[in-house]
C-alpha cells in the first residue's frame, strides 16, 4: 500500500496551566525558542517553539500533565491526504476542511508544506 503523500509532525498542541513554566521549561532545557506567538510574549495566548511544541493558555487546566489539543502534520500533497483520510471515518472539525477529528477524537490538522520541505525534513535522522 503506497501512502497518498509524504508528510511530517511539524507541531504537537498542548493546553497547558502555566504557559510560562512550560514556555521557560523548554527554553532553558531543550534550547526550543519561539518561533510564533500569539498575544505577546509577555502575555502569550499560544507560544510556538522551535521543534514543534505549540502551548495553548488555558489557566483552568486541572489536569497533572498537558493536555494534547492537536497534531500538526506537513504534508507534500494536502489534498491527495485529504481524499485519502476520507477512507477512514473521519469528520471535518469547524476549523476548515483540513482539520480532521479521528473516531477515537484525535484532531490532525493537515498543511500544505511548500515545495521539497517534507523531502528536506525527513532526511533528517534526529539520532544522527
Amino acid at each position: 500500500m503506497s501512502a497518498a503523500t509524504r508528510a511530517y509532525v511539524e507541531h504537537v498542541a498542548i493546553w497547558v496551566s502555566d504557559i510560562h513554566w512550560h514556555i521557560r521549561f523548554f527554553q532553558e532545557v531543550c534550547g526550543m525558542t519561539m518561533r510564533e506567538v500569539q498575544g505577546t510574549a509577555e502575555e502569550p495566548v499560544q507560544y510556538w517553539t522551535l521543534g514543534g511544541m505549540q502551548f495553548m493558555a488555558k489557566p483552568d487546566f486541572a489536569g497533572p500533565e498537558g493536555r494534547l489539543g492537536h497534531i500538526g502534520v506537513m504534508c507534500e500533497d494536502l489534498e491527495a491526504a485529504l481524499a485519502a483520510a476520507q477512507a477512514f471515518a473521519v469528520a471535518e472539525m469547524p476549523q476548515g476542511r483540513n482539520w480532521l477529528r479521528l473516531p477515537d477524537g484525535l484532531a490532525v490538522e493537515f498543511i500544505q508544506a511548500s515545495t521539497g520541505a517534507v523531502a528536506q525534513a525527513l532526511a533528517i535522522d534526529p539520532r544522527a
